[in-house]
């Protein structure tokens, strides 16, 4: 199944480096050099460069903040993920992207402390709870097969109902070469997830253990076959207590307006002051009273 690069960034403000003012030369040319203070007021000038220091004065009120709340293994336990869910093009994902894998990291460590403050931002109640858990389901483990039409999908199904063994049949008919080895394993999933097809989770989690789609499941990347190989019970709401908070927090960061808000509680209780009378309104959409809204 096709993967989607997925870093999770909180997206509130750029994630880069700023050149700092001095007299260190950046680059030299037979036309002259070119000095770290002329590249800071060129840099500063633009829409890009104003939008890395709003990012650098985040990071630093963040860190200062909530630093003690985000681990090095927090952040190599989400690098970890992204390695063995693109196994081989993970080299290759983060050059598309334009990152390195300290770039990548920052970024993480970005994403990890803004979901640090939303969190210290959000208040949960009962009914929050209760509501979340509607939709709630607990991670599933499931194997599937890709095929391109349904008439291979339903030609699988059968061979299924034959009894032969989903693992073999995955082997030999599945287009996911990511997984086809591997009797069709998926990494477990929930309702959260926002990389495999909406279509896909629905029969997903209508299984019970041991259960297969009786018939196929037509999806963006073709037609699938899903086998159910653990799907714990939902219980009571109770039961799911962090889980729920957590889908709520994760809820609250893609909201803009939510996002805002407390990027500007963050700034405001930052003791930020801007010293170059250039850049002194760089964070005045952030610090208006509008942006309590």
């Amino acid at each position: 199944m096709n993967k989607k690069w997925a870093v999770g960034i909180a997206g509130v403000l750029l994630s880069c480096t700023l050149a700092a003012c001095g007299s260190k030369t950046v680059a030299t040319t037979n036309g002259g050099k070119i000095t770290e203070s002329e590249y800071y007021s060129s840099m500063k000038d633009t829409s890009n460069g104003k939008a890395v220091l709003q990012q650098m004065i985040l990071n630093k009120v963040l860190n200062k903040e909530y630093g003690d709340k985000v681990s090095k293994s927090d952040i190599n336990d989400q690098v970890n993920t992204y390695k063995k869910t693109y196994g081989k093009q993970f080299d290759a994902m983060l050059q598309q992207q334009g990152l390195t894998l300290a770039s990548l990291k920052d970024q993480i460590k970005s994403n990890l402390l803004i979901k640090e403050a939303v969190k210290a931002n959000t208040k949960v109640s009962d009914k929050d709870l209760q509501n979340q858990f509607k939709s709630f389901q607990p991670k599933v483990t499931v194997n599937e097969i890709l095929v391109s039409s349904k008439s291979d999908a339903e030609k699988v199904i059968s061979q299924l109902k034959d009894g032969k063994k989903f693992s073999d049949l995955a082997k030999k008919y599945s287009k996911d070469s990511s997984n086809k080895n591997n009797g069709g394993r998926l990494d477990a999933f929930d309702n959260t997830n926002t990389t495999l097809d909406s279509n896909f989770k629905e029969a997903a989690f209508k299984l019970s253990n041991g259960e297969y789609t009786k018939t196929p499941v037509k999806t963006q990347y073709g037609y699938q076959i899903i086998q159910m190989v653990n799907h714990p019970k939902k219980g009571s709401y109770k039961d799911h207590v962090n889980e729920l908070k957590d889908q709520i927090v994760d809820s609250k960061l893609n909201d803009s307006t939510t996002l805002r808000s407390v990027v500007s509680k963050v700034l405001k209780n930052g003791g930020v002051e801007i010293k170059d009378k250039d850049l002194q309104n760089i964070l005045s959409s952030y610090l208006t009273s509008d942006s309590k809204k």
